[in-house]
């Protein structure tokens, strides 16, 4: 069998990654405000947590952004450096 000559890989997609982080992150946020008037239904159905959840969702996405704002941050210095 023939192998087939293999290519070179594509350059990766720059993409907006804070624009991405941030809006699940804001999503998140929503979802908490919606179900913050429920909290009684949710407890009474054993689900006192799902506000929790979107809450916790909301605090690791503002992690992400800063995450994804360093990183932005430090692509655009090495390349810089690597211009200079």
């Amino acid at each position: 069998m023939a192998k087939t000559p293999l290519r070179p890989s594509p350059p990766p997609f720059e993409v907006n990654d804070v624009a991405i982080v941030g809006g699940g992150t804001v999503l998140w946020f929503v979802a908490f405000l919606v179900l913050l008037p429920f909290d009684s239904t949710l407890s009474a159905h054993g689900h006192h947590y799902w506000p929790w959840i979107c809450l916790a969702g909301f605090g690791l996405g503002l992690i992400g952004v800063w995450y994804c704002r360093a990183r932005r941050a430090a692509i655009l210095r090495g390349r810089n450096a690597a211009s200079q």
